[in-house]
């Protein structure tokens, strides 16, 4: 297998925009659900799919992506003995592993150079804010010296590639901050930075408060100004806009028809519509010709795994019609686009053969372009993403 996800749903405290897989206070759970993790990872060594069948795929490296939650809450010796566990799955020498952590969490250079040794290659920081009173609004239990603090940690015991997550759109967040922002990450020489829009999920204190009055988002034109800035000042620091939330620093090696170099190898399997194994409590995979997903709660989880059980909560099948959408919605995502011999390779038919007539439309409309037998977003076509991805559903 070339690719494994693996959920760490623990946190100190959920955030109050979040309604991902994940539990706080439940630090006591710990222990047992890496035991739990690892036996399911052992169940997994059986359900290897078949090697990528696109070049483009097939020249991604494995990759494990550690993601939460909070896995930064593991101590190192947990997170070693899930490596070593999936070892059997992906190998670990030639793979990218990335870990998701929050600054908050990340106290030590130690830890960090802990993490490092054990062959963790690349770090995630989810920083949302560089603003503190907006940092706790959200809930988040760090502070914007925190956050530069545990980033400039992780350079210096070795960490060559660092993600940094932020979100735009914030309540009370006005363009001037969000570009003060921009300019202090871009002064930090980040290598990699996901930048997303705010959503309110329903399940969320967050959009308790906003449609409750007690709180105001920006409107769309503030929201979508915020966009256009960050692709402006991100461009001139010479970052690369490689897929509509991700900007990448330039490398010598890069190649406008490929993905860039520092570009992130576990997302860039999803973007390409690969097949990955999942594990952990609520943890989602896809195996074509279906998609499942496993029990969420924790404590079922293990029980699952405890009964021999593999935890699988839900199936989902897939036709080759859903792989071709697929297939065009994540790819659409990346300014490489879809190449007409990826689509191919995936789906068994000529992308003209199967969306001819929707792509002569949309390049009538400028939102796509057809170049290089590459079908890409247009500039105008990334601020109408989802209108885009609707003619593929």
């Amino acid at each position: 297998m070339r690719h494994l996800y693996i959920h760490i749903p623990f946190c100190h405290r959920r955030c109050s925009y979040c309604d991902f897989n994940t539990y706080a206070n439940m630090e006591h759970r710990i222990e047992a659900y890496v035991e739990a993790l690892c036996a399911e990872l052992a169940m997994l060594r059986e359900t290897l799919p078949p090697l990528p069948v696109s070049a483009e795929a097939a020249a991604l490296r494995p990759s494990i992506f550690f993601g939460g939650g909070t896995p930064s809450m593991l101590s190192v010796a947990q997170i070693e003995r899930i490596l070593q566990a999936a070892t059997a799955i992906v190998p670990l020498a030639e793979a990218e592993i990335s870990l998701e952590a929050n600054p908050g969490t990340v106290l030590s250079r130690d830890y960090l150079r802990d993490l490092r040794s054990l062959g963790i290659n690349r770090l995630s920081m989810g920083v949302q804010s560089l603003h503190d009173p907006t940092l706790r609004m959200l809930g988040r239990i760090h502070t914007a010296a925190e956050a530069r603090a545990s980033y400039e940690d992780a350079r210096r015991v070795g960490f060559e590639t660092i993600n940094l997550d932020f979100i735009f759109g914030l309540p009370g967040q006005e363009l001037d901050e969000w570009r003060t922002t921009l300019q202090e990450v871009i002064r930090w020489e980040v290598d990699h930075l996901a930048l997303y829009s705010l959503i309110l999920e329903e399940s969320t204190p967050l959009y308790t408060q906003v449609t409750a009055g007690r709180l105001r988002v920006p409107d769309d034109d503030v929201t979508g100004a915020m966009y256009e800035l960050a692709m402006e000042l991100l461009g001139q620091a010479g970052y690369r806009h490689y897929e509509i939330s991700n900007w990448v620093r330039a490398h010598p090696a890069d190649h406008l028809d490929a993905p860039p170099a520092l570009a992130c190898q576990h997302n860039l399997a999803y973007w390409l519509n690969s097949d990955y194994l999942a594990a952990g409590a609520g943890a989602h995979g896809h195996l074509f010709p279906q998609r499942y997903a496993n029990l969420r709660p924790i404590d079922r989880y293990i029980a699952a795994i405890q009964a021999g059980h593999r935890p699988v909560a839900e199936t989902t099948p897939l036709t080759t019609a859903d792989l071709a959408a697929e297939t065009m919605l994540m790819g659409l995502r990346l300014d490489i686009g879809v190449s007409f011999d990826h689509f191919a390779a995936r789906v068994g038919r000529p992308l003209y053969e199967v969306y001819g007539a929707t792509l002569a439309e949309l390049c009538a409309q400028e939102l796509i372009t057809i170049e290089r037998q590459r079908a890409r977003l247009t500039a105008r076509g990334r601020m109408l993403g989802n209108q885009v991805f609707a003619r593929f559903v």
